[in-house]
């Protein structure tokens, strides 16, 4: 399995971004809020995009740490979204929503779950 995450599967569009959260479903496991866009495809393909809001972690750089673990733990287990049944093409945006940063294990374990959810 390809452990990569290039642009090509970074969600960057505007107007891809603003589709998602206006016609998305989402949900929460704590410590992570995500949100879902689905259409029907030849292949299974994902986009995602990570956000860490400055009302949470006022501080850039446990911004950025929070940021950088939520890349790493999706990026070694993107195997359980996309090896789905039923091809499809899911923008999904991963959302921190705690005001501490958490260590790396419940990240992980949280983004497992979503990873699992959407799959």
């Amino acid at each position: 399995m390809d452990c990569r995450l290039p642009k090509s599967e970074k969600l960057h569009s505007f107007g891809a971004i603003r589709r998602l959260f206006t016609e998305g479903r989402g949900g929460f496991i704590y410590p992570l809020r995500y949100m879902v866009y689905a259409e029907a495809a030849d292949e299974m393909t994902a986009e995602i995009l990570f956000s860490t809001p400055k009302k949470f972690l006022k501080r850039a750089n446990k911004r950025n740490k929070v940021r950088r673990r939520m890349r790493e733990a999706y990026r070694l287990n993107k195997s359980l979204l996309l090896d789905s049944a039923e091809p499809r093409h899911l923008q999904v945006a991963i959302i921190y929503s705690s005001k501490e940063v958490l260590d790396y294990k419940t990240i992980e374990n949280a983004t497992k779950r979503i990873l699992e959810k959407l799959g």
